[in-house]
């Protein structure tokens, strides 16, 4: 499902003034994979996840996702990738001017599904993230807790084939953050492929699987 070869990555409009953020990565996610991927702030937590999510491209060697090799993908190709992976943001990325519902109802929209059906699935997932009472509420008027269990709800509505989440329990107190991790593991079970980054110690302890670490750039532990 996700595979790396000598991923290097650099920021910088010039080769001169380019700055390298990711060096020489390589580790293989399967189908159905479940990781964590760990590491101080600033060891390129996010630029890794920005790459996976095709929201950047290697600047040497290859990555495949979903069985494509990105570097070599024509660029018509990666919408219909990127509309198979599900991601929750640091910093949500809710539409301000779509209520939670719409908001959470929008990839499913984009998809085609039916109204009827777009109700009743959205209904549902807000009721297991808790914010069934908040369905007509906008960005603007929820708890950051809440925007984040909108965001949640959002990437995962879809049942997507890879699952990408970046500190998604930060704003959330135990038990939402128990909740969700139910939610993530049901998705794994189910066969979503899943890359979650935390700082949170204790989730790790009490979700025990394999690790990404990384460490100024470089992975450094991968079991």
């Amino acid at each position: 499902m996700i595979r790396l070869e000598s991923v290097t990555l650099r920021y910088g409009a010039s080769r001169a003034a380019q700055a390298e953020v990711l060096h020489d990565i390589s580790f293989h996610v399967p189908e159905g994979g479940f990781r964590w991927l760990t590491g101080p702030s600033g060891a390129g937590k996010t630029s890794l996840m920005r790459m996976i999510y095709l929201a950047e491209r290697p600047s040497r060697g290859r990555m495949f996702i979903q069985g494509t090799d990105i570097g070599r993908a024509e660029r018509r190709q990666l919408p219909r990738l990127r509309r198979r992976i599900g991601v929750v943001f640091q910093d949500f990325r809710l539409l301000p001017h779509l209520t939670a519902f719409d908001n959470v109802a929008l990839p499913l929209r984009i998809a085609g599904r039916p109204e009827g059906q777009i109700r009743a699935d959205v209904m549902e997932m807000l009721r297991w993230v808790g914010l069934a009472a908040k369905i007509d509420s906008h960005p603007y008027e929820l708890s950051g807790g809440e925007q984040q269990r909108v965001a949640i709800a959002r990437a995962v509505i879809n049942r997507p084939a890879m699952l990408l989440a970046d500190e998604p329990t930060g704003n959330l107190d135990d038990a939402q953050a128990e909740r969700l991790m139910q939610l993530f593991q049901e998705l794994n079970r189910l066969g979503t492929t899943a890359i979650v980054a935390t700082h949170n110690e204790s989730l790790l302890a009490r979700y025990p699987a394999r690790m990404l670490r990384l460490e100024a750039g470089h992975l450094v532990q991968d079991e």
